[in-house]
């Protein structure tokens, strides 16, 4: 059995608190994009020499790290712990890059879940899938439903958005993401954190023209001020044309919305991953 884990992006981002456990609160709108990995889920075959309960093969875009510390074999062991789960082989396809605020291997471990449920009839609820997947990530549980949301909390508290702002449907999205590694320990501690006078969820259901001027996500300065490159990722999506533009997460990926679609983005951005696509 095969679904397709999408990648996320943020449409504002506050942090608005320090959290006693170490965490922030924060405010976003997540927004599911047509970015997909690809994950296929077999039994192990009954020759197989591996002791794994859940072995994985990543290919695509490389994966760094054990390959057994993987999201979607933490997944797996996750409800093996609570379900009778018969050994599997796992083949992922990495499409959506890494350290990228886009939310790859959140919507892996999440969407591992879901075909776990279905492939082996476990019956859990969607409420329960979501507090399995918040134990492996604060972004996780968005990708249960992949539908847009408003985010508070770590990001796993979840308000649907009504009619899943429809508004964007027709737009396309384009995607940069150069090769630069940002540090969110670092972004973090240079934020200040305060509640907007206006919540993102908000700004979004305004018409996009209003955007620009206020949804914003506040990762931004401080990583725009350690890769000066991000900010002109960002002012380049704005002179193709890009209605709205901003980083997702804490990046490095930074995203356009245009109304018509950017006609041969990737020669603007030819030492950058790249990727356009209708929105619905």
């Amino acid at each position: 059995m095969i679904n397709f884990p999408c990648a996320k992006i943020n449409l504002g981002l506050n942090i608005t608190a320090k959290r006693t456990d170490g965490y922030h609160d924060l405010e976003t709108v997540f927004y599911p994009i047509p970015l997909t990995d690809a994950l296929e889920i077999q039994l192990a075959e009954s020759n197989s020499t591996s002791t794994n309960p859940c072995d994985i093969t990543v290919t695509g875009i490389p994966v760094a790290g054990n390959e057994q510390d993987n999201l979607v074999v933490k997944a797996y062991n996750l409800l093996a712990a609570d379900y009778e789960l018969p050994r599997i082989q796992v083949h992922l396809t990495k499409r959506i890059p890494s350290q990228a605020g886009l939310g790859g291997g959140s919507s892996d471990c999440a969407f591992m879940i879901r075909l776990l449920n279905k492939q082996f009839q476990l019956d859990i609820s969607t409420v329960k899938m979501e507090q399995y997947a918040a134990q492996l990530g604060s972004d996780c549980a968005f990708f249960i439903n992949a539908k847009p949301a408003f985010a508070t909390g770590r990001g796993e508290l979840l308000e649907p958005i009504a009619e899943g702002l429809q508004q964007l449907d027709g737009y396309y999205i384009a995607i940069v993401k150069p090769n630069i590694a940002v540090s969110t320990g670092k972004a973090f501690a240079q934020i200040t954190c305060i509640r907007p006078s206006k919540s993102c969820l908000d700004i979004v259901k305004q018409p996009i023209e209003t955007w620009a001027e206020e949804l914003i996500n506040d990762f931004e300065q401080p990583i725009f001020a350690a890769h000066s490159k991000l900010e002109e990722i960002k002012v380049k999506l704005y002179q193709r044309g890009a209605i709205y533009a901003a980083m997702s997460g804490s990046g490095s990926a930074l995203f356009g919305l245009f109304a018509e679609e950017p006609i041969e983005l990737s020669a603007n951005f030819a030492d950058c991953f790249t990727f356009v696509a209708p929105l619905k």
